[in-house]
């Protein structure tokens, strides 16, 4: 819908008017101030002339808002000119007068914020009385003549020339809105006007119907009447905003109550807007635009809300895919420097006999699938053991029992997680020859911590980590080799386990045991 012709003319004039509205609205403010703070704190003897000024201000800005409300005619526009330059001054003056004459007699008792305010008051007497003087006739400014400010005129077209661009509704901003209203003839009107303006309407008589239709399909917006018979508008917003499935659909309420209670009722209660009866079609028009605006606007933060959660929950899952989850905790706790001394734990490294040969043969597709799976397997192995992974280095697999919690039976725990990957090796369909496997455990204390901080390792370091390296590299195919720390570690279970003296460079000569 175009705008009026002459809405440039009209908005010119209400600028002129909220000019002198602005001010006056600002020595109303100043003076409810004051008079609260002399009422609590004093000089007592101030009160009457502050509440003469008060009256004056609040005099002053209802002849101000009927002049506002005053229709955008010529003659009427005549009528409020000659109003503006003579009734406005009597309670300009009063309040210039008695603010005045406080501050003579009770400037000493007043303190420094007071006077600041009662001033301001003064200095916006005197801007509106020079206001008042410079107000052109707007009762004899015609549509066609030029008006004398070229800033005012010039932000008035600016304006007529925004309310005239008005585009249609797109396609995918139609909506399915439910009209709830138990008079036939507002139900239809209301259903049209949508339908006119590209939206789908669907119309309830009751609040009861209303429910039952919803169950039953989906609405984008819902416009409820308040002033129903079997439940009114308000209880029919409160049923919608307690279930889960409708809390999210907007609903603007309409009614031809004038009462401010109804408005402030309504919105406690969720509404999204409120229309008074009869309702204007451009500002309808409006509201709902609006309305469906918000909506979309809060449908697409809880899908980003959404997405952000999904993000967050995956990211939270790879964490916990390569590093414990004590660790993880203490990353989210915000600590910077993760690293723990561990008296007693037990470390086993497993490598695979010959498998630069193997890998050398064998296509590239073909062997990293046989290491992802059998390291899988190995996974869900330390898993079902309560082992921690720690890493794999190439065809090496290093695992640790014992940490980040420590536990007893670290070196049991150990042995037996990896006679099960012995098992598993035999049992994995493999090439031919099979591949054997070798792994080494010793047991002691070790530093382990996380570094890294575009990808995350964690680690564990010391001499305990070097002795279970040699364990394995000096062991056997196909068997556990453990140290004397482990051996000891296991007791009883240990005592099957055969002695190996050996050489081992960097330490000397060493007893190791073969399981």
């Amino acid at each position: 819908m175009a705008s009026s012709p002459d809405i440039g003319h009209r908005a010119y004039i209400a600028m002129i008017v909220q000019k002198i509205a602005d001010p006056a609205q600002a020595m109303l403010g100043y003076q409810e101030l004051v008079v609260e703070e002399v009422r609590k704190v004093g000089p007592t003897a101030a009160l009457p002339d502050l509440e003469k000024v008060l009256r004056a201000a609040r005099e002053l800005n209802a002849l101000i808002e009927r002049l506002v409300d005053t229709p955008a005619d010529n003659v009427s526009i005549a009528t409020a000119n000659a109003t503006l330059r003579h009734d406005l001054r009597t309670p300009m003056n009063a309040i210039l007068g008695y603010s005045e004459m406080v501050i003579e007699d009770f400037g000493e008792a007043l303190s420094q914020r007071l006077l600041g305010d009662i001033s301001r008051i003064i200095d916006e007497s005197r801007n509106l009385l020079t206001q008042i003087d410079e107000t052109p006739d707007i009762g004899s400014l015609g549509r066609d003549q030029r008006p004398e400010n070229e800033l005012d005129a010039t932000i008035a077209a600016d304006l007529a020339r925004t309310i005239a661009v008005r585009s249609p509704i797109e396609p995918e901003r139609a909506a399915r809105i439910l009209v709830v209203d138990d008079t036939a003839s507002n139900r239809d009107l209301l259903a049209r006007r949508l339908g006119r303006d590209g939206h789908t309407a669907t119309v309830a008589s009751s609040g009861e119907e209303a429910l039952l239709i919803l169950e039953a399909r989906e609405f984008d917006l819902v416009l409820a009447d308040i002033l129903m018979p079997d439940m009114n508008g308000i209880e029919l917003l409160g049923r919608l905003k307690s279930d889960e499935r409708l809390r999210d659909i907007p609903v603007v309420m309409i009614s031809g109550l004038r009462d401010e209670a109804a408005v402030i009722r309504c919105i406690e209660a969720g509404a999204e807007d409120y229309l008074r009866k009869p309702i204007d079609r451009v500002l309808l028009r409006a509201r709902i635009t609006a309305c469906l605006e918000r909506s979309r606007w809060r449908e697409r933060e809880r899908r980003y809300l959404a997405r952000i959660e999904f993000e967050k929950e995956r990211a939270d899952t790879l964490l916990h895919a390569v590093l414990p989850g004590r660790v993880v905790k203490r990353l989210a706790c915000g600590e910077d420097v993760i690293a723990d001394r561990i008296d007693m734990v037990t470390i086993l490294f497993a490598d695979i006999v010959n498998f630069t040969a193997f890998a050398a043969r064998t296509p590239a597709g073909a062997l990293v699938q046989m290491l992802g799976d059998l390291f899988s397997r190995f996974d869900e192995l330390a898993d079902q053991y309560g082992i921690e992974k720690i890493k794999t280095v190439g065809d090496a697999y290093m695992a640790a029992a014992g940490l980040p919690d420590p536990r007893p039976d670290h070196a049991v725990a150990a042995v037996a997680f990896g006679k099960a990957m012995l098992a598993e090796m035999q049992r994995a369909a493999g090439p031919t020859p099979p591949l054997a496997l070798r792994i080494g455990i010793n047991s002691g204390p070790v530093i382990a911590g996380l570094i890294g901080r575009k990808r995350f390792v964690y680690d564990v370091w010391g001499h305990t980590v070097n002795l279970a390296s040699r364990m394995e590299s000096y062991g056997m195919p196909g068997r556990i080799q453990i140290s004397q720390t482990t051996y000891e570690a296991l007791g009883a279970i240990g005592m099957h386990a055969r002695p190996n003296t050996m050489h081992i460079r960097g330490i000397g000569t060493y007893t190791a045991y073969l399981l």
